[in-house]
């Protein structure tokens, strides 16, 4: 096994993810502890869980992510924007989330648009991400909800939330790739649990990682599965 300093610079891609319902603050620290430890990017919870997150993690590095309109993305973009506002109270750094898919699929752009925008704006300069749910569009729509991102002001495209009926795929990630062209950046989640399945996406263009295997996924020496780990999410 990888030693875990060779492991670091892959940890430092990875959103080190539990968004079972079912959660308890038991393996919420679990969870913390575990991105303490191995360095990861995030930790990425449900917004009840990020004050918790915040206190635990403080001062080490490791940013608190949660999700926002999770999982359909169907709420309205005031919302959207006062979740967002609350969540940045509790100390999230990084805010993750789910675009209004049906709206999307009305062809009402603006109206997507103006959601991205509005939780931008409420997040005041921390990182967003745009969950794209992209098994259900077709190509070109996942390039065009690429471009509504670029439009918004978003940091990054994410592949998926793990909860709609498929997750990342490497063709997918590529054609986000391309379409943001160093404008944005890609996170792939959904269903990424083996380091060949995270390479993969890596190579594709992703620059974060969004799973709830990372430690099993690193190799490093005295790892172990993560006691959390989700099996039919991110």
């Amino acid at each position: 096994m990888a030693p875990i300093t060779q492991s670091a610079p892959l940890a430092s891609m990875i959103d080190h993810t539990l968004l079972k319902p079912e959660a308890t603050r038991a393996q919420i620290e679990q969870l913390c502890k575990e991105a303490k430890k191995f360095r990861f990017a995030a930790v990425c919870v449900h917004p009840f869980r990020v004050a918790t997150c915040a206190e635990l993690l403080k001062g080490s590095g490791v940013k608190v992510c949660t999700v926002i309109g999770f999982p359909l993305g169907a709420n309205r973009a005031e919302v959207k924007a006062l979740e967002t506002v609350r969540a940045c109270a509790d100390g999230a750094t990084e805010i993750d989330m789910v675009m209004n898919i049906g709206a999307f699929k009305d062809g009402n752009l603006a109206a997507v648009e103006n959601e991205i925008a509005s939780v931008i704006k409420a997040a005041q300069g921390r990182t967003v991400k745009v969950i794209l749910e992209t098994a259900l569009l077709t190509d070109d729509e996942i390039r065009s909800a690429c471009a509504v991102c670029i439009i918004a002001g978003a940091d990054f495209v994410k592949t998926s939330t793990g909860f709609g009926p498929g997750g990342a795929t490497v063709h997918a990630v590529k054609i986000m790739k391309e379409t943001v062209d160093g404008q944005l950046e890609v996170k792939a989640s959904g269903g990424i649990r083996d380091r060949e399945t995270m390479m993969a996406m890596i190579e594709a263009g992703a620059t974060r990682i969004g799973t709830s295997s990372g430690v099993a996924m690193l190799g490093v020496a005295g790892g172990s599965p993560n006691p959390s780990e989700q099996k039919d999410e991110y």
